[in-house]
């Protein structure tokens, strides 16, 4: 085992976290300059595995902690990983890591990152070979100076300390100290059994005077003992009477209290039937003053709408006479009109023909005239020209003449078949706007009527909707009623429930509730009481059972209640009790299985979830038919039992009981401020919503009010239409007609040049057959016979043309003065009548009389409706009235009833407390007997019998006698013969006890003895030992020497003792032993020794130096520390430990050293090197070669 690696953090100079290179398991030097914190490195060390430091105070504690610049340490630890490969630490481990943390205010050891004490780990490291008797394992600076100085005494102190014989000091000084307490109790045991012996002489005297007083004092007790017999006897039968009488008088008062509770219960009926019919004559009256305010509204308005159908009836006499006549004249101008559109249809087809004629004539004749004046044209040119050449040429040029003017003719033509399909267009559309406009003053009435329609249908609609905000309205009053009573009657019930509890309570309570509403916690169920129904028989039972644990409130778990109980502090709003479930473990009780005995909560009606709650509540309670079976189960199955009446009997014997008035019963109060509650809650909600339905009402009625304005808007605007579209007809039928004329010039324009075109192109036709034909001075027979025949066709066709052309004038001009006295004349005055009916009926038709009319049979209906309705709501009223003086007068007979029992209840009462007050008396007497005979102690048996038959008088007299006789015998020690036996028994006890206390001083001694001769031996032995290892260590180092240990004695202490001394002198002489002294030659093994007193300076480092490494040999430790033991040391005696410690090292199982120096020589045979730096106040370590750390401690020389 060794030390492997070192990790040290705020420790002295060692700030940060310093984690050094792990050591070699041989020799390891470490050099550095003065100050750099070598010293401080073995400290820590030192720090971790010696006793050094220990029991420190603050200012210790704090001068191990790091001091510099920065950050102030507030702890440091040291870490030390030892090599465990040999398994020396019984920890089954290949390493062993402990680490030691202190701070101002901790001191911790911890093995392997787990905490341990300090003796764990002192014994470990004893375990591992680290022993206390030998610190010299770790050899500080100053140590070796020590040892140096170190007087013969001092030297053999620390023998007697390598040698363990604290160990055996220590045993035989509290050997020594139990010796000396058992000789003090031997003295102790001694006095007392000298006093006890005086003591039992006198009480051998005593004995026989107290048999005479016991044999009088035993007839006493007999003699009380029946007097309070007979008392207790008497005394049973007087409460046997007590409790026949009450028992009579409980049946009875049971009666009376179950009358008295049907009673109060037929009251609390009555009660609520009157409230409720007091309500319902509230809402009653509530709808019989709206009624009469309906009604008086409705007739308000019949009168105004009757004086608006009277004003509408006048005017529309008037009206209907100025609309016949109107009527009349229209239908003579529409008779006109018919006339004339009839016989305008007869002339048109006839028309039609005459001008189809007329036209189909006239292109033949255009045609003829044209063939005609074409060979009339080429008659005269075949005489103009010379020859064909002349006649080609200016048939060329004409030709291109008429290719001109037939460009220019179908130019115009294409113009004016735009202009014709334009116009066309434009008559059509007007055609079509004129249609139209003729349509709407045709459907003019239709359209009115529709709109009046739906003018009648908004009314109805904004109608229908008052009526249904007026239902709303009465509806919101009765509510408003309803939740008034109710409100009423829950302050009553709350007011009613907070008189059973205390004030903070019932403030608690309503905080709760408020608290819930107001954060939606979900976890807050409800009060006890709230959460369990039960049957009215066993509703007292439950209340006594519960008592204040019915308010106590249910929560899901403690956060929950936390939360509630947080903001009830903060608001400091009462006092509450939470169960949460969570935390709830209700314990199974031993409940008797039997017929009279009902465990308590099969009687209770409630949500599973809450079990725990009611367990935890009534789950060790029974109900039981009587008091008496009820207190023999509470002793026997250790549960509480009750009656259904409220009597109890609890596990522990006590019965309590007595009247409980119903009408304070709190499961009632609950149940009527629950009930109350939710009536409230559900009329309020109900308000809520029929609020909602008005305001919802409120908007479709004035979205009805919106729409019908804005149809009467329509209607206006309908009606202010017509005079315009009058305007607008007689604008478009003249615009219409000048369109009509321009078509048909148009069109007369358009066949003038169909014809210039056809002619132009028979010439063009002309003109090149004649180009392709010969040259001839005058026509061909086929064109003179064609000549001839065209002019007798034109004259016949002339006629015929001026024929039509005569009949068709007449046609057209009779269709023409038709078509304008239609349009100019008729239409118009059709049209101006039409426009004056909507002028003279406009405001004024009949659809407002009969809007009035229906209006009025509306209301008529209405007022028969409220009318109806009021007589139900007064019959109603009535029948009300008389039911609740009914009710009135039935619920002052059961009072008076109720008045009657509560006064038998009452004087029953008062019979029961006298009754119960010498029930008391009695049982204090029967108390008073039993504790009386309990004080006579253990009686003879003939005190039950000697006595009884005999007379109360004689036995009286005769304990008088007996008290008497006792009087002389007041001065007699009652207690002897107790005395005698414990005092005997005293004196056999400490007689043992001295005889043990003398074995035990044997033993002592004994011991004490073998201690002296063992710490002998181990002096010895150490000695001897010692000084062999002395003797070769000194001869390691100096060669040439010679060195060995003395004894010095107190007989002859300046002689030297030889070692060869037999082992018995050396037993005799150990505690004549005064020091051990060193006497050494370093010159020759021959010459006389020096004592250490002798030597210089460094021959006393190098013999201080021998003990260590003798001291070392005889009790080896797994590793050594040595901080700068070559300082006082020359160069070859430097050397000579240089190379002890190398051999060591390399030579022993146990040789791991880790030494500093400033010298050379212990570099060179270290197998690793180690510099210490300082830098910023913080010290550090590091792995650095031997040549480095040579040229260090050479260049520190002077």
């Amino acid at each position: 085992m060794f030390i492997k690696q070192i990790i040290i953090q705020g420790f002295k100079s060692y700030k940060e976290q310093t984690v050094i290179e792990p050591f070699s398991p041989k020799h390891n030097v470490i050099v550095g300059r003065n100050g750099s914190g070598k010293s401080n490195f073995f400290a820590a060390i030192r720090f971790v595995l010696s006793d050094a430091y220990t029991q420190m105070g603050r200012e210790e504690r704090q001068a191990l902690l790091h001091e510099g610049s920065g950050s102030a340490v507030m702890s440091a630890y040291v870490e030390i990983i030892f090599d465990n490969s040999d398994e020396r630490f019984p920890t089954g481990k290949d390493e062993l890591i402990l680490r030691r943390t202190i701070g101002l205010k901790k001191d911790e050891y911890s093995l392997d990152r787990k905490n341990a004490t300090k003796a764990d780990v002192m014994n470990l490291l004893e375990s591992a070979g680290f022993s206390r008797s030998n610190p010299y394992y770790i050899v500080p600076q100053g140590r070796v100076t020590t040892l140096t100085n170190m007087k013969d005494a001092e030297r053999l102190n620390l023998l007697k300390e390598v040698a363990g014989t604290q160990v055996y000091e220590a045993r035989r000084t509290e050997s020594l100290k139990i010796m000396t307490d058992t000789n003090n109790k031997r003295a102790k045991i001694d006095e007392l059994l000298d006093y006890i012996k005086e003591r039992l002489g006198e009480l051998e005297e005593e004995k026989e005077e107290l048999r005479s007083y016991q044999d009088k004092d035993r007839e006493r007790r007999c003699l009380e003992y029946t007097i309070y017999h007979r008392e207790q006897v008497e005394i049973a039968n007087a409460l046997d009477n007590i409790d026949e009488q009450r028992q009579t008088g409980v049946d009875e008062t049971d009666d009376n209290r179950e009358r008295f509770i049907a009673g109060e219960k037929e009251l609390g009926e009555a009660e609520a039937q009157i409230s409720e019919t007091k309500q319902e004559i509230g809402i009653f009256l509530v709808d019989k003053r709206q009624l009469e305010d309906e009604r008086k509204d409705a007739a308000r308005a019949r009168a105004k709408i009757e004086l608006e159908v009277k004003s509408l009836s006048d005017g529309q006499s008037a009206a209907q006479q100025l609309r016949a006549r109107y009527d009349q004249e229209s239908q003579a101008v529409q008779d006109a009109i018919r006339e004339r559109e009839q016989e305008l249809e007869e002339i048109l087809p006839k028309y039609d023909v005459k001008k189809n004629e007329e036209i189909t004539v006239k292109a033949q004749l255009d045609d003829t005239e044209a063939l005609r004046q074409r060979l009339y044209a080429k008659q005269g040119r075949n005489s103009q020209f010379r020859n064909k050449k002349e006649r080609d040429a200016w048939l060329k040029q004409e030709i291109d003449e008429v290719y001109s003017a037939l460009a220019t003719r179908k130019a115009i033509r294409l113009q004016t078949n735009e202009e014709i399909s334009e116009l066309e267009g434009e008559i059509q559309a007007m055609d079509a706007g004129v249609i139209e406009i003729r349509a709407k003053l045709d459907g003019r009435g239709d359209e009115m009527q529709s709109m009046s329609e739906q003018v009648q249908a908004a009314k109805d609609e904004r109608e229908r909707l008052l009526d249904q905000r007026k239902e709303l309205w009465r509806e919101e009053a009765k509510l408003d009623s309803v939740v008034t009573h109710a409100q009423q009657e829950l302050d009553r019930a709350d007011r009613t429930l907070s008189h059973t509890m205390d004030q903070n309570t019932s403030r608690g309570l309503a905080a709760v509730r408020r608290i819930k509403r107001q954060h939606n916690l979900e976890g807050v169920h409800g009060t006890l009481a709230e959460l369990l129904e039960v049957d009215e028989r066993y509703r007292t039972a439950i209340e006594v059972t519960a008592g204040n644990s019915l308010f106590h409130y249910v929560v899901d778990n403690d956060e929950t209640a936390t939360k509630v109980l947080e903001i009830l502090q903060k608001e400091k709003s009462g006092r509450v009790t939470f169960m949460p479930l969570n935390r709830l473990k209700p314990r199974a009780a031993d409940v008797p299985k039997a017929n009279d005995a009902v465990p308590m909560i099969e009687k209770i009606h409630y949500d599973q979830k809450y079990e725990k709650a009611l367990q935890q509540v009534f789950g060790k309670t029974i109900i039981c038919p009587n008091l008496a079976i009820a207190a023999q189960y509470a002793r026997s199955h250790g549960v509480n039992a009750i009656t259904p009446e409220g009597d109890r009997s609890d596990k522990k014997g006590a019965l309590t009981g007595g009247f409980h008035d119903p009408r304070q019963s709190r499961l009632e109060a609950v149940r009527n401020v629950s009930k109350w509650r939710a009536d409230y809650d559900a009329h309020k909600q109900r308000v809520i919503k029929v609020r909602r339905e008005l305001e919802q009402k409120d908007q479709e009625i004035t979205h009805a009010v919106g729409e019908l304005q804005k149809i009467e808007q329509k209607r206006h605007q309908l009606e202010a239409r017509y005079g315009p579209l009058h305007h607008d007809l007689r604008s478009k039928v003249g615009t219409l007609q000048n369109k009509k004329d321009q078509l048909l010039a148009k069109q007369h324009s358009k066949e003038n040049v169909e014809a210039s075109l056809k002619a132009l192109g028979e010439q063009q036709g002309s003109y090149e057959a004649d180009l392709s034909s010969d040259f001839k001075k005058a026509l061909s027979a086929d064109e003179e016979r064609q000549l001839q025949s065209a002019t007798s066709t034109v004259q016949d066709l002339r006629k015929q043309y001026s024929e039509l052309s005569t009949s068709r004038s007449e046609l057209e001009g009779r269709k023409s003065g038709l078509e304008v006295e239609l349009r100019e004349n008729l239409r118009q005055r059709l049209d101006q009548l039409k426009g004056q009916e909507i002028e003279n009926t406009r405001g004024k038709s009949g659809s407002a009389l009969k809007g009035s009319q229906r209006e009025l049979k509306r209301i008529n209906q209405t007022v028969e409706t409220v009318g109806k309705k009021l007589q139900l709501v007064e019959v109603s009223i009535d029948e009300a009235n008389g039911q609740l003086a009914k009710l009135e007068h039935s619920k002052a007979e059961r009072q008076g009833q109720q008045e009657e029992i509560a006064k038998a209840i009452e004087r029953y009462q008062r019979r029961m407390e006298k009754s119960m007050e010498k029930k008391a008396l009695l049982k204090d007497r029967a108390a008073e007997c039993s504790r009386n005979i309990r004080d006579l102690g253990v009686l003879p048996e003939e005190a039950f019998e000697r006595f009884e038959k005999t007379n109360s008088n004689t036995v009286i007299k005769r304990l008088h006698k007996v008290n008497e006789s006792l009087k002389k015998y007041s001065h007699v020690n009652k207690k002897a013969f107790e005395q005698y036996n414990n005092f005997t028994k005293q004196r056999d006890t400490l007689n043992n006890r001295r005889e043990e206390l003398g074995s035990s001083q044997s033993s002592i001694e004994e011991l004490i003895e073998v201690l002296d001769q063992r710490k002998d031996e181990a002096i010895e032995r150490t000695f001897k030992q010692v000084s062999r290892e002395f003797a070769d260590t000194f001869e390691k180092l100096v060669p040439a020497g010679r060195g060995r240990l003395i004894i010095q004695r107190k007989t002859d202490r300046n002689l030297e003792d030889d070692e060869d001394d037999s082992e018995e002198e050396r037993r005799e002489s150990v505690e004549n032993y005064t020091g051990v002294g060193i006497s050494v030659s370093f010159n020759s093994k021959q010459d006389e020794q020096q004592r250490i007193q002798q030597l210089s300076g460094g021959q006393k480092s190098l013999c201080a130096l021998a003990l260590v490494f003798a001291i070392q040999q005889c009790d080896p430790a797994p590793f050594y520390l040595f901080d700068e033991i070559d300082a006082n040391l020359d160069a070859q005696y430097r050397t000579a430990v240089a190379n002890m410690l190398k051999s060591i090292s390399e030579n022993s199982e146990n040789g791991q050293f880790i030494c500093t120096t400033f010298r050379s020589e212990m570099v060179m045979v270290a197998d690793k090197c180690y510099g210490v730096a300082y830098s910023n106040k913080t010290s550090s370590i590091d792995v650095v070669k031997r040549e480095e750390a040579r040229e260090f401690v050479e260049g520190q020389k002077p």
